[in-house]
């Protein structure tokens, strides 16, 4: 039995980053460039906090929206630490880099601060045992991200960038929360903690209400937005325009895992026939094509780019698959990728530093200037492109073993799942060949002196590649019966928190090793590798090969659908603009008025409101008095001139005040009498001021007045109907009965006013002395006009 985790550890693990945050500006006065080793210091103690939280298990909270039944609650689990791990200690290696990379740079109290702040919303949604917890810091990484990858905002392609990855990011975030509310309406409560203590008895109570398949896809959508997964990896390249740093930590080991992260955390719950068919599909494909972008790639960081899409798609996938196998591919993964991948954007950080370029056509021959980002390269390269011993290798293995037994077991069309995979790989390690190759061959003519990177910049890649190397030595030890033990009980450990608690017999049963027999899985790596090689030899014709499938499917093409998305909107928001801001009145109270008539609609459709009928109640004398203003309206519409219009609108006006007093409502009738005196008053004095003639409108526009007309008399009709049959005995008798008692008032209309409805009563009052304060505004300054 693992103890539970202390809350306030949980609190100071999460608050620490952006307590930092908020002294970073007064801290980076007194250090300047040696901010970078204060930031350092702070994802250090978050990384020892999050270890010191690594052998606990479970739930703890405080009430924060109690009646919602909300918590600010967190939760620790193998999957928890993982993904923690990461943040705070691949956040170590990040700033310490940076101390290299950003110095001289403008704006670097931003830089840090918004990093901190990064790295402690990444540590809330990792820790999130809330829904709606995790929500918030779902969305304060997005903005994060926004202001980072926008970091030069002086450079156009910046701010493309920025605005791209918050749109898309932000708007999967909202599918998302509306996933969430189905979960938690469906389970009863918006603890995460509770629905993963008892994960099948949450499934069964979405699929009894009916939202599972809305819950996976809504879920999915988010998911999918922030890893970037087809057709949302749009986002993903252009976000390289981001200092080299912000890419090594957010883009490859942190926030884009925070999608794979949140399918991990759902897995127990939402895991079934559907939950594979939908993330085994997106994973694998988003594999495929942005490996296919990847080799079409002409820059480091692009290839990165696509690269990272790429193998966040393989952990989608992994955790697809059901039983233990693929939650070991894609936990697995998780870490593997962070390894390598991190430590290669710090190479391209190097390369583009000291070369000045990152474009592949300049650049070779850098193994003799930069020898040991050399070999950090070899590691990491390879270990992303799959090839035995290092340490992707044996991810990739396992999902090709899980990826053969799914289609083992479905036969049919599953069998496209390896097909895809062995595909993906193949291009995968053409394009890891490729990154290495810059190191190898003969220098261009064009590149210049390439000085040697300072230790700040070439430790982190180093760390991170040992990390790597040493994964991958663990499976020959392992092959040679002396497995790496902590490594495989760790991964066996964040494994069983991903398939919940009824299988948590898997935690301590994860190993791996290089290969002692022949299998299909053998079979695929050797066809995976071997293909990969042929590409990378064959180069230029794979790679014109592949540019002109991207010419014949230019789906595929990152920008496509989004450009065409933004700006349609934006065109067509110009041109809605042009519609309706005609400087006409009558357009504004038209659309107003059909707006306000469609949305009240659609709520009473929406919610399946039944309209009472009700038959005429009314004595002779208000029937009377109400068809004289009938007629009365009616009149003030044919009204040949202003004068009799004002006068048909009084006589409408008094007659409601007739209607008031005769319903012994005498206070409403004496508001009314002010309100039809103050308006007759008003209208007289500015009568001079206008045509004396009202004109001629076209039938068409009186046709299209008298349908909205209709509509609006429709809508209040029924609106009347709803609410005077909503109980009406029950409020009256509420207020009868209060009144004295709780607000000490003799008059129930004063006391609804002052005391029950008080605030609606002050934003009233508040509106009509924002209109006094405006008209005063415009009579005083009636004569400071602009002369023409």
């Amino acid at each position: 039995m693992q103890p539970t985790p202390d809350l306030w550890v949980l609190v100071a693990l999460v608050g620490l980053p952006f307590a930092a945050a908020a002294a970073t500006p007064l801290v980076a006065r007194a250090l300047g460039n040696r901010t970078a080793y204060y930031a350092a210091a702070v994802a250090a103690v978050c990384f020892g906090l999050v270890v010191t939280l690594a052998g606990t298990h479970g739930g703890a909270a405080v009430t924060w929206v109690g009646p919602l039944s909300v918590s600010l609650g967190f939760y620790v689990d193998g999957l928890a630490t993982l993904v923690g791990a990461l943040a705070s200690g691949v956040g170590v290696l990040v700033f310490w880099y940076s101390a290299g990379y950003m110095r001289g740079e403008p704006g670097q109290p931003k830089y840090y601060a918004t990093m901190l702040a990064f790295m402690g919303s990444m540590l809330g949604v990792v820790y999130a045992g809330d829904l709606v917890v995790l929500f918030c810091f779902w969305e304060l990484t997005s903005v994060a991200s926004f202001l980072l990858v926008g970091h030069y905002s002086d450079r156009r392609e910046s701010r493309y960038a920025a605005r791209k990855a918050m749109l898309v990011t932000v708007g999967g975030g909202l599918f998302m929360l509306v996933g969430f509310v189905l979960l938690a309406s469906a389970a009863g409560t918006y603890s995460l903690t509770a629905m993963l203590a008892h994960p099948a008895a949450t499934r069964a109570a979405v699929e009894q209400a009916g939202v599972l398949l809305p819950v996976l896809s809504l879920v999915g959508i988010g998911a999918a937005a922030k890893s970037a997964q087809v057709p949302f990896h749009v986002w993903l390249p252009d976000a390289m325009a981001a200092p080299t740093p912000v890419s090594a930590f957010l883009h490859s080991a942190t926030m884009v895992k925070a999608g794979v992260f949140l399918l991990g955390r759902v897995r127990p719950i939402l895991v079934g026939e559907q939950w594979t068919e939908i993330f085994v599909a997106l994973g694998l494909l988003t594999m495929l094509v942005a490996a296919i972008l990847a080799v079409c790639a002409s820059e480091l960081k692009e290839l990165l780019a696509y690269s990272t899409v790429s193998h966040l798609g393989l952990i989608v996938a992994g955790f697809g698959f059901t039983g233990a196998l693929g939650s070991e591919t894609a936990v697995f993964h998780i870490l593997n990728h962070a390894a390598f991948k991190a430590a290669l954007f710090l190479v391209a950080g190097i390369v583009a530093h000291e070369a000045g370029t990152r474009a592949f056509d300049d650049l070779g021959g850098l193994r003799h200037d930069l020898p040991i980002t050399a070999a950090v390269t070899v590691v990491a390269a390879l270990g992303m492109g799959g090839v035995p011993p290092f340490n992707g290798f044996y991810s990739k293995e396992l999902l090709f073993e899980a990826s053969y037994e799914f289609a083992h077991h479905a036969g049919g069309i599953a069998w496209l799942a390896p097909t895809v995979a062995v595909v993906g790989s193949v291009f995968t390690l053409a394009y890891s060949l490729r990154f290495l190759s810059i190191f190898f061959g003969e220098r261009p003519e064009t590149l210049g002196h390439v000085h040697r990177a300072p230790w700040p910049m070439t430790g982190p890649p180093v760390v991170l590649a040992a990390v790597a190397g040493v994964i991958g030595l663990g499976g020959i030890t392992a092959a040679l019966g002396a497995p790496l033990a902590p490594v495989e009980e760790f991964v066996g450990w964040v494994v069983g928190s991903t398939l919940g608690p009824e299988a948590g017999a898997h935690a301590t049963s994860f190993h791996y090793h290089l290969p002692t027999h022949l299998s299909p899985a053998v079979v695929m790596s050797a066809i995976a590798i071997g293909g990969g090689v042929l590409c990378f030899l064959g180069w230029p014709r794979v790679r014109w090969a592949t540019r002109g499938l991207l010419d014949t499917l230019p789906v595929l093409r990152a920008d496509g659908w989004y450009d065409r998305l933004v700006y349609g909107a934006n065109h067509a928001s110009t041109r809605v603009q042009r519609a309706l801001w005609t400087g006409h009145l009558r357009t504004y109270a038209a659309w107003t008025f059909v707006g306000a008539v469609a949305l009240a609609g659609f709520g009473y459709i929406a919610t399946g409101v039944a309209v009472p009928t009700a038959g005429p109640s009314l004595s002779a004398t208000l029937t009377v008095i109400l068809a004289v203003a009938a007629i009365a309206a009616i009149a003030a519409v044919r009204a040949p001139s202003h004068v009799a219009g004002v006068m048909a609108l009084s006589v409408v006006g008094f007659a409601v005040t007739v209607f008031f007093v005769l319903a012994s409502a005498p206070d409403v009738a004496l508001t009314q009498v002010v309100v039809e005196t103050v308006t007759f008053v008003v209208f007289l004095v500015i009568l001079d001021k206008l045509p004396s003639y009202y004109g001629r409108i076209e039938r068409s526009r009186a046709a299209h007045d008298a349908v909205i007309s209709v509509l609006v008399g429709g809508l209040v009709t029924v609106t009347t109907l709803v609410a005077t049959n909503a109980t009406p005995d029950t409020i009256a008798s509420y207020f009868v009965n209060n009144t004295l008692e709780q607000a000490g008032g003799h008059n129930i209309v004063n006391v609804i006013l002052v005391d029950f409805r008080g605030l609606d009563t002050l934003g009233e009052i508040s509106v009509v002395a924002m209109a006094a304060v405006a008209v005063l505004t415009l009579i005083v300054m009636r004569e400071r006009g602009e002369t023409p």
